[in-house]
Order: C-alpha cells, then sequence, then structure tokens
C-alpha cells in the first residue's frame, strides 16, 4: 500500500507539473512573429544551414542546447549567459562544460535577426527555432513550433549542478524520473533520447561502459576503447559518434543500435535493457515515421517547459549578456 501511495504521489506530482507548463506556456502560439518580425525563420534557416554544412555536428550541438536550456528553469535562454560578478553562470556546470557549444552560431543569429527585426525576438525563441531547423537540416521531421518566449536575466549554476539533466551514467529510473519532473513522459523521454542519432560523444561520457559493461556488443565495446583508452586521463576528449551507424542522418539507427547492444552511453543502453521502454526502442527501429512523429510531439511539450511571456524577463540584444 506504501509503494502505491508513492506512485500515485509521483503521478500526481508529474500533472500538476504538467499543468503549470500548460499554464505558462499558454501565451506560446506558432504566428506570434508573423507581423513583428515575418522573416524569423528564413533568418534563422540560413545561419544554421550553413554552420551544419560546414560542420555536421553542429546540428546535434544546437539541438543539445536547446535541451540542456529547457530543463533548468525552463526554456528561457539562460545557458547562453556569460558569468557576471552578481551571478555564475550555466556554462560551467558539469552537465555543460567542456561539452554544451553553438553559442557563437547562436551569437550570428542574433546578430542578424537584430538587424531584420531590432528588439523583436529573444534568444530562448531563437535556440528554439535552432533545434528546429538543425534536426531538419539533417533529414529529420519538422514541427509547428510555438515561440513567445522571453529572456532570464539570471542563470544558475546550483539549477544546472542540481542533478535535472540527466547524467550519461544514469538508470532507466532516472531517467524516468527526470523527464516526468519536467512534465514528460515515458514515451517522450524515449523519443527525445533519439535525437543521440546525430551528435558525438567525450571519451569521459562513456569510457566506463565499454570497458565494465556487459550488455554491450564485443566488437563495438573494442572498437571503442581503441579511441577512448583506459585508465583515465589519456583521450578523454577523443570523440565518438552516438550513432555508430549514420552520424549525421536524423533517422531510427540509434533505436537499432540499441537493441544490437551498442548504445554509446551507458544511459541510452539502459532504454534496452529488459524493462518497460523496449516495446517503445522497437517500435521505432521498426518504424522511422513513428519515432519522427513522436520525437516532433515530444520537442513541442519540452519548449512549453515554463517559458517567461508577457511582461516577464525581456528581449536581450546580446544573448551573452543581459540588457543594461
Amino acid at each position: 500500500m506504501a509503494s502505491y501511495s508513492i506512485i500515485i504521489f509521483y503521478a500526481l506530482f508529474a500533472c500538476t507539473l504538467c499543468l503549470i507548463s500548460s499554464t505558462s506556456s499558454a501565451q506560446l502560439t506558432p504566428n506570434f512573429y508573423a507581423k513583428s518580425c515575418p522573416k524569423v525563420f528564413e533568418t534563422v534557416t540560413s545561419v544554421v544551414r550553413s554552420a551544419v554544412s560546414k560542420e555536421k555536428r553542429m546540428g546535434a550541438s544546437l539541438l543539445r542546447l536547446h535541451f540542456h536550456d529547457c530543463f533548468v528553469n525552463g526554456c528561457d535562454g539562460s545557458i547562453l549567459l556569460d558569468d557576471t560578478t552578481s551571478f555564475t553562470g550555466e556554462k560551467t556546470a558539469g552537465p555543460n562544460l567542456n561539452s554544451v557549444r553553438g553559442f557563437d552560431v547562436i551569437d550570428n543569429i542574433k546578430s542578424n535577426v537584430e538587424k531584420a527585426c531590432p528588439g523583436v525576438v529573444s534568444c530562448a525563441d531563437i535556440v528554439a527555432i535552432s533545434a528546429l531547423e538543425s534536426v531538419v537540416a539533417l533529414g529529420g521531421p519538422g514541427w509547428n513550433i510555438k515561440l513567445g518566449r522571453r529572456d532570464s536575466k539570471t542563470a544558475s549554476l546550483s539549477a544546472a549542478n542540481s542533478g535535472v539533466i540527466p547524467p550519461p551514467s544514469s538508470t532507466v529510473a532516472n531517467l524516468i524520473n527526470r523527464f516526468q519532473a519536467r512534465g514528460l513522459s515515458v514515451k517522450d523521454m524515449v523519443a527525445l533520447s533519439g535525437a543521440h542519432t546525430i551528435g558525438q560523444a567525450r571519451c569521459t561520457t562513456f569510457r566506463a561502459r565499454v570497458f565494465n559493461d556487459t550488455n554491450i556488443d564485443t566488437s563495438f565495446a573494442k572498437s571503442r576503447q581503441s579511441s577512448c583508452p583506459f585508465p583515465t586521463g589519456s583521450g578523454d576528449n577523443n570523440l565518438a559518434p552516438l550513432d555508430v551507424q549514420t552520424p549525421a542522418s536524423f533517422d531510427n539507427a540509434y533505436y537499432k543500435n540499441l537493441i544490437g547492444k551498442r548504445g554509446l552511453l551507458r544511459s541510452d543502453q539502459q532504454l534496452y535493457s529488459g524493462g518497460a521502454t523496449d516495446s517503445l526502442v522497437e517500435n521505432y527501429g521498426k518504424n522511422a515515421g513513428s519515432f519522427h512523429a513522436d520525437f516532433a510531439a515530444a520537442m513541442v511539450k519540452m519548449g512549453d517547459i515554463s517559458p517567461l511571456t508577457g511582461s516577464n524577463g525581456e528581449i536581450r540584444k546580446n544573448c551573452r549578456k543581459v540588457n543594461s
């Protein structure tokens, strides 16, 4: 009975967060800039496409930037803020340091958008649109993105370090908990994890898995060990693709890798380890269309996490600092 009560408590807690998110995002709308900045998508897309064409990995980086922004105090552009004398920002937090990137691309987009419509488009919305355009540029689905977010005036190192962003060592239970705490379902979590069909990871995030785990394809483990030697300290920053098959294409190969025990991160392979998420992984591995549809829907939900709207926050002139 006690365990049942705990389950009910967490279910109600997750639903409460969903309601809070829904209420706070009520002012977000797909046509928010239709009159005030009609060329916003054209402007953002141009810069994103150029950046991704120069470096395919940048698409994954811009998508990840949106994820790491939204999970810490909501989709408010706080991750973009540099440290100041009054606060230490999120860039040096454990999940972000030497990992989150793409800030220069966001700066370039903001500069171009400011020329087109000064003081209108928030940095938080630029991050959200950049994530969308990055996925599309790499062959993934589009979605009816909602806009109207405003920018935070502060950032929090402690919030970014609080564990809200699941580490690569996460168990499936921790992944479910962290996503539900942001109003996202188990299906949302598995679909959003499919973002790892693009991008790369540093040796420090997968060394323990390729040397110690047993639920891993032997030849795959050996191939990763060669570029991530043991003990630690050697090759820590060496990169490996999260998707060994098609690392620059937004497809469903990520799930096929999990079924073959070729998930690079321990947290990835946890999604296919004999638990409740196995069936979702199998479905997405067989049906790319189902994955794309559920990923798009989950991205819309993630973009709804506690945005600043109305008179809250501001529209930054420079994404790295608050307006003076």
